[in-house]
C-alpha cells in the first residue's frame, strides 16, 4: 500500500482543512512540514526494523511515518482527542502501529513497553523537562531517547559544569544518560512556525555512574541550584555545614562549577548523621 507523505506543506494543509483542526497553543501544537527533517530524526535514532518505539504526541502522523517506514514498530501516546480520528486515517494500512490515548505523565508506561524501546518524539515545548524526567526517572528499558525540543532546552540539557546555563536539568538529563544536539531545526519547519528555533537531542540512557541515594542527591542538586548565586555553603547549609566543611569540596564555589561526581561525594557525606 503506497501512502502520501505527511511531511508536506500541502499534505499538511490539506489534513489540517480535512478534519477543521487547528494547532491548539495550550498544547505545544506546531505540525513538522519538512521530510528531511523527519529523515534525520529517524537517523539520529538509529531505527532498526522491528525495534520498539515510543513516539509521544504523534500529532497527524508526521514523525510517526517515518519511524514505521523504517520498520519500527510504534506506540503512540496522544492527548489530544481531536487527533485519534486524524491518526487512523493518515496512518492507515500500518500495521506496525498502536496508538494510544491518554497524558503520558499518568500511563503506566512500564507496562505499556515492558521490552527494551526507544523514544522519538516531538515534545511540547510548555512540558518538556517534567516528561524527560518522567522518562529518565522510571527506571524503563529505554535505550535511546530523541526529542525535539527549544533549542534553550537543549542547550541546558547538553551543558557542561562550569556554564551559566549548567543546571539540576543538565545533572538530572546526564546523571542517566549521555547527551548530545544532534541538529538545529529553524521555526518555519513548522506549521504554524515558533516564535524559537528546536533542536534534536539524542540521550543515550545509561546507567547512573555513581551508586547513591538518587532521592537524596536530587534533593541536594535541587537545593543547590535554587539559589545558585550563593556557595555552597550558604545554599547548602540546611544539610549541615560542619559535614559540607568536612566534604574535601571547596564550599565557597557555587553549585554551576560541580560535576556530577562532585554532587555524588556532597550527597553521600550529607547523608550521613
Amino acid at each position: 500500500m503506497l501512502h502520501p507523505r505527511i511531511a508536506d506543506p500541502y499534505a499538511t494543509r490539506h489534513i489540517l482543512k480535512k478534519f477543521k483542526l487547528r494547532a491548539v497553543k495550550g498544547l505545544g501544537q506546531n505540525f513538522l512540514i519538512d521530510a528531511e527533517v523527519v529523515r534525520q530524526i529517524v537517523e539520529a535514532a538509529e531505527i532498526c526494523a522491528g525495534e520498539d518505539v515510543l513516539e509521544i504526541g504523534p500529532g497527524i502522523g508526521t514523525l510517526t511515518q517515518g519511524l514505521l517506514e523504517a520498520g519500527a514498530f510504534v506506540t503512540a501516546i496522544e492527548l489530544d482527542k481531536k487527533l485519534p480520528a486524524v491518526l487512523r486515517e493518515t496512518l492507515a494500512g500500518y500495521e506496525n502501529f498502536r496508538l494510544v490515548e491518554g497524558d503520558v505523565l499518568k500511563i503506566n508506561l512500564a507496562e505499556l513497553m515492558p521490552r527494551p524501546f526507544k523514544v522519538a518524539a516531538n515534545l511540547p515545548y510548555y512540558i518538556t523537562t517534567q516528561i524527560l524526567l518522567t522518562l529518565l526517572e522510571k527506571n524503563l528499558p529505554a535505550t535511546k531517547i530523541v526529542t525535539m525540543v527549544q533549542k534553550e532546552v537543549a542547550e541546558r540539557m547538553t551543558a557542561a559544569p562550569g556554564s551559566k546555563i549548567y543546571g539540576a536539568l543538565s545533572v538530572a538529563v546526564q546523571f542517566r544518560s549521555q547527551p548530545r544536539i544532534a541538529f538545529e531545526v529553524p521555526p518555519e519547519k513548522f506549521l504554524p512556525s515558533p516564535e524559537v528555533t528546536s533542536a534534536v537531542v539524542v540521550c543515550d540512557v545509561r546507567k547512573p555512574p555513581f551508586a547513591v541515594d538518587e532521592e537524596f542527591f536530587f534533593k541536594v542538586v535541587r537545593t543547590a541550584f535554587a539559589q545558585r548565586r550563593k556557595t555552597l555553603l550558604n545554599s547548602l547549609a540546611v544539610f549541615g555545614k560542619e559535614k559540607l566543611l568536612a566534604s574535601g569540596i571547596d564550599v565557597k564555589r557555587r553549585a554551576e562549577n560541580l560535576s556530577l561526581e562532585e554532587f555524588a561525594t556532597l550527597a553521600t557525606i550529607l547523608k550521613t548523621r
